[in-house]
């Protein structure tokens, strides 16, 4: 990357906001000021703002980029270039491909696949299983982002080890250093609310997706963050839950600033829509694990980002084709792709000091790679530029993902991301 010069800048971190300009040595920042914009310098590339966010490229800890496996959904180079114009500088992908990325060598290969055609910065997890801790602790502990576990069978169907492997895999990753990130679901709950719908509905086909919610029903999200957090006070380790998508499981987590937490919480910006979440505004595109709630939930989970009980805001972006999300609640694929509108869908209803805290200072706290998300000398030089725009409806013809389509068709936004280094 080139020496850049950005003036006439709304330089926005997750310190604040305020008018100036920013100076980078292609790789960190090197200078940042509120007077005067300085001359550019000899080699040097000038950027006028004009008035347009000037914020530290977003870190998505939670993204399906499909392969090895499923390409037909989507690959690492077509899902990075989505995160890279949806303003993502760095993302963490998700084990559950074909092979799925449960063993040293699987982990391996998909970050060599990354590094040779991601546009982002790219790091993947370990995928915890049953008998997996011998091959786990053959890694050096700074190779994966972190580990996955499923306490509830979600899309790719990966088991959960039991209890005592459970327990034996959170010490290891407490004294390794490594955050453990669930998903938490129980699969008995929901199997029970399958199997009654199945009998209202006559055959697993005719349950409609407005039950998905009922069946992976909130009872059953509470039930598995309560037995992970109790797991993790029992071994020490770093736990992360994913998508939290009720307001019954907020109680759980601590209020505050990220730092010092053993616990710790991220949602997703489908799960905070105030649009979405109004059931009549939801189609089979939305169908996600686990499933959208309330309006009610989201105007919590909104309130939790404000006060710390939410630490992290990561898309769960997860292409399938328009063909496979077509059926009922239990036939229809889970998982949306969202990632390339995230960030200007969520501006219209949070603020962007906000989102930098969630999606770039914390994720770098809670996996241990130091400090970011302020626009400082010494910070890496990774940069995005949000400008003002009329408002304009998103639409499936500007996806950039093969599946060819996002759960955001029809919702107005009103910015337009600018990569400018990352």
């Amino acid at each position: 990357m080139n020496p850049m010069l950005i003036t006439n800048a709304l330089l926005v971190d997750a310190a604040g906001t305020r008018n100036g300009w920013l100076r980078t040595d292609g790789k960190v920042i090197t200078a940042v000021g509120t007077g005067d914009n300085p001359q550019p310098q000899p080699g040097e590339e000038h950027v006028d703002a004009r008035e347009a966010m000037l914020m530290p490229g977003l870190v998505d800890t939670h993204v399906h980029f499909r392969e090895p496996g499923l390409e037909e959904k989507g690959t690492i180079a077509s899902e990075s270039r989505a995160a890279r114009l949806g303003g993502m500088a760095m993302v963490f992908d998700m084990p559950n491909t074909k092979p799925a990325t449960t063993t040293a060598v699987a982990l391996v290969d998909k970050l060599a696949r990354g590094r040779a055609t991601s546009e982002v910065h790219y790091r993947a997890f370990y995928g915890a299983t049953p008998a997996c801790l011998a091959d786990l602790r053959s890694l050096d502990a700074s190779v994966p982002a972190g580990v996955k576990i499923f306490l509830g069978t979600s899309t790719g169907a990966m088991h959960c080890p039991d209890e005592a492997e459970l327990l034996d895999i959170m010490r290891y990753c407490a004294d390794a250093g490594l955050t453990v990130m669930v998903h938490a679901e129980d699969d008995a709950m929901i199997a029970a609310n399958a199997a009654a719908a199945v009998e209202r509905y006559g055959s697993r086909e005719a349950v409609p997706v407005s039950e998905h919610s009922l069946i992976r029903s909130r009872e059953a999200c509470l039930a598995a963050t309560s037995r992970a957090i109790d797991l993790a006070l029992r071994t020490g380790v770093h736990l992360h839950v994913a998508h939290v998508s009720t307001a019954d499981e907020l109680s759980l987590f601590q209020l505050g600033p990220v730092e010092g937490k053993q616990i710790t919480a991220e949602t997703t910006p489908l799960y905070l829509d105030p649009v979405l979440s109004v059931p009549s505004c939801r189609t089979n595109r939305h169908k996600v694990n686990p499933a959208i709630k309330t309006e009610a939930d989201a105007e919590a989970l909104r309130e939790a980002l404000a006060n710390g009980r939410i630490d992290t805001l990561g898309t769960d972006h997860a292409p399938h084709l328009l063909s496979q999300k077509e059926g009922g609640a239990l036939t229809a694929a889970s998982g949306a792709p969202s990632v390339q509108f995230a960030l200007v869908r969520m501006l219209q209803y949070l603020e962007p000091q906000l989102i930098v805290q969630k999606m770039a200072q914390a994720p770098f706290t809670i996996f241990g790679m130091g400090r970011y998300g302020l626009l400082e000398p010494g910070m890496p030089a990774w940069l995005i530029l949000v400008e003002k725009t009329e408002p304009y409806t998103i639409t499936d013809s500007m996806v950039v993902s093969p599946c060819g389509w996002t759960p955001f068709e029809g919702l107005q936004v009103s910015h337009r991301v600018v990569p400018l280094s990352i």
